[in-house]
């Protein structure tokens, strides 16, 4: 089936004002991280329609000239061996990019390679093409998020208030969504592109959920303010705040405390990866940025205009 073209109409900043309330949170029948179901409640809040684009980002590095963490040399102590066992190009600016084997493949290391001079600015490397204005920005690391944040006046959502805003008052099913940016074919060697897109989609490509939110599955991975561990306690149901860093853990990466991501993106595919919904959740290095995550904001006061 061919790829059908798209229509990506220019969509709003303006926040988007939810009243607090009760939902079951979570999902325990596709992968055990994401269970128990929990009656989970929240304050109202406002939260961005979209991810945070390049557009936005731009401006906010315009006004106060930051630099994020992709675009600065490699600290070695980070890597935790002798300098002189680390390749000298993990030691340059960069960042880890999707690039798709021409084999079948369940291998990460596969698939995802670090690349040199790759940033916000040039999401597939020196080499590649420039961001676009409305697409998601990629690339960031927890540091870059959160002074983005601050400067926007907004803060980095709960996994709580994400999964409430994605849900949508509607109990979250493991079902391939035909208005998400998810993976078509067989993951990683093949993408059929029937959704339209073979990567990143700008921001409101696709139909909103029924709270008026864009690509809160799909697209690009969501990043939260919780500490990650396997699983819910049921006994947070409050505003929970996830895991302390001291009682985080992710087995993916035992030795980080990683922050919990949320909604899967366009390399989810029903072979590989059936996160492509509001429950989905998994650990992610703080530290860098990958070109599969990005991030919104969500606000405890009316923002400015």
């Amino acid at each position: 089936m061919a790829a059908t073209p798209r229509k990506c109409p220019g969509i709003a900043d303006t926040p988007v004002k939810l009243a607090g309330g009760t939902f079951d949170m979570g999902e325990d029948d596709v992968y055990d991280e994401e269970g128990p179901v929990r009656k989970t409640t929240v304050h109202g809040f406002w939260i961005d329609p979209h991810e945070v684009t390049n557009r936005q980002f731009a401006a906010f590095v315009k006004a106060t000239h930051y630099v994020t963490i992709a675009e600065k040399p490699v600290d070695p102590k980070q890597f935790k061996v002798p300098a002189d066992q680390i390749p000298p190009d993990m030691l340059k600016p960069g960042s880890a990019v999707f690039t798709p084997p021409d084999f079948p493949s369940n291998r990460y290391t596969d698939w995802w390679k670090y690349v040199p001079g790759a940033n916000w600015k040039k999401p597939y490397g020196p080499n590649g093409p420039d961001a676009v204005a409305n697409e998601p920005v990629v690339h960031l690391a927890w540091d870059d998020m959160v002074a983005y944040a601050k400067w926007a006046g907004g803060r980095i959502p709960t996994e709580a208030e994400w999964e409430y805003a994605a849900s949508a008052g509607q109990r979250s099913k493991n079902v391939q969504p035909e208005e998400a940016n998810s993976w078509q074919g067989a993951f990683p060697n093949y993408n059929a592109e029937t959704d339209g897109f073979k990567g990143v989609a700008p921001v409101g490509c696709y139909k909103p959920n029924a709270n008026g939110l864009y690509d809160m599955v799909g697209n690009v991975w969501e990043v939260t303010s919780d500490f990650f561990r396997p699983g819910h306690d049921p006994a947070e149901q409050d505003n929970p705040r996830g895991p302390d860093e001291g009682h985080a853990y992710d087995p993916f990466s035992p030795d980080t405390p990683s922050r919990t991501v949320k909604g899967g993106s366009y390399l989810c595919a029903p072979n590989y990866c059936q996160r492509y919904r509001p429950a989905s959740r998994q650990g992610r290095d703080p530290g860098m940025g990958t070109s599969n995550v990005g991030f919104r904001l969500v606000y405890d006061r009316a923002p400015k205009a």
